[in-house]
């Protein structure tokens, strides 16, 4: 699977990154441990190199399952975790990454992610520099290997640039939700920071599995999510009857295309989760599809069709 650099750093990730939020059980539903365990197994016997997790993840849960599954592959993988906005301060941040050291039962992490901005949830808020000493210290500890942000508008990365450096960006990106491209993708381009696009397929929307009355089970926070609401449901729905085709013709599901899309933007990798092993085998196929400039021309066209009703809003979910 082709290698993108991270930044101006050392580090390689995988186009494809396995993610890994519903290995925390937490806001999904019908999520098996054992089944996370094989899911990450197969992504890494596809080729994917990389994982992406968080502490808030079912308050590490999601960690500790990622450490299961590596076990003694660590040195053939890159782990990429991320310190809440809950935990900005500089101690905060230091104990914070102890603590994401013994769920990954590692002693470095190799990207470390300011997940959302300071005083994101109603969190306290925090001058960035403070945040950013800390982040910096560990790294000179050797604790960490490179530092990224995630859900940063440009104004904010801008800011957060200016106290140490960073090598990604980790933003929602997919074929139904853009507002990265406009605000700080050029950003990101001009500096060369990897861009790491969470939800690429819209949360499962992408797949086509999802009919226009689908309704979530009880605490699946994809219920709250803008695009599975009924406007944005319905021409998401006229949008993947145009996407079928395109997905026929390179032998692909529509999940894999869009998958396919993320990974054929500049400097940009995806970040997909899986529940079981077959899911993390097909996503890892979707690393292998190459676009034509047609196709990325006419799907750039279809997607609008979504993305052109919704508004600047950055967050996904009605929170």
């Amino acid at each position: 699977m082709q290698q993108r650099r991270l930044g101006n750093s050392t580090l390689s990730v995988s186009a494809l990154i396995m993610g890994t939020w519903q290995a925390g059980r937490q806001m999904w539903t019908d999520i098996d441990d054992a089944d996370s365990v094989r899911a990450i197994r197969s992504a890494i016997d596809h080729g994917v190199t990389t994982i992406d997790t968080a502490s808030v993840y079912g308050n590490g849960h999601s960690e500790r399952i990622v450490a299961r599954a590596v076990g003694g592959d660590r040195s053939r993988v890159v782990l990429a975790t991320k310190v809440f906005a809950n935990a900005m301060k500089y101690d905060q941040v230091l104990t914070a990454c102890e603590r994401s050291l013994t769920h990954l039962a590692t002693d470095y992490i190799d990207l470390y992610q300011i997940h959302w901005p300071s005083g994101a949830f109603g969190s306290d808020r925090v001058p960035i520099g403070e945040t950013m000493r800390a982040m910096v210290r560990l790294k000179e500890q050797g604790k960490i290997r490179a530092i990224g942000v995630s859900n940063f508008s440009a104004g904010q990365l801008a800011e957060a640039m200016a106290y140490g450096e960073i090598v990604s960006l980790q933003p929602p990106y997919s074929l139904f939700w853009r507002q990265v491209e406009t605000d700080a993708r050029p950003l990101c381009l001009e500096r060369g920071l990897a861009i790491l696009a969470y939800s690429p397929m819209a949360q499962g929307l992408l797949t086509g599995k999802f009919g226009p009355d689908h309704r979530f089970k009880r605490g699946d926070h994809r219920a709250k999510n803008r695009l599975f609401q009924p406007d944005n449901l319905r021409r998401a729905h006229a949008a993947l009857a145009e996407l079928a085709p395109i997905a026929h013709r390179h032998d692909a599901t529509l999940g894999q295309l869009a998958l396919a899309w993320v990974m054929a933007q500049p400097n940009t990798c995806a970040i997909a989760g899986a529940r079981n092993a077959e899911q993390a085998e097909q996503n890892a196929a979707a690393a292998h599809i190459n676009l034509a400039p047609e196709d990325l021309a006419a799907m750039d066209r279809i997607g609008r069709q979504v993305t052109d009703h919704l508004d600047d809003n950055p967050v996904m979910w009605n929170w």
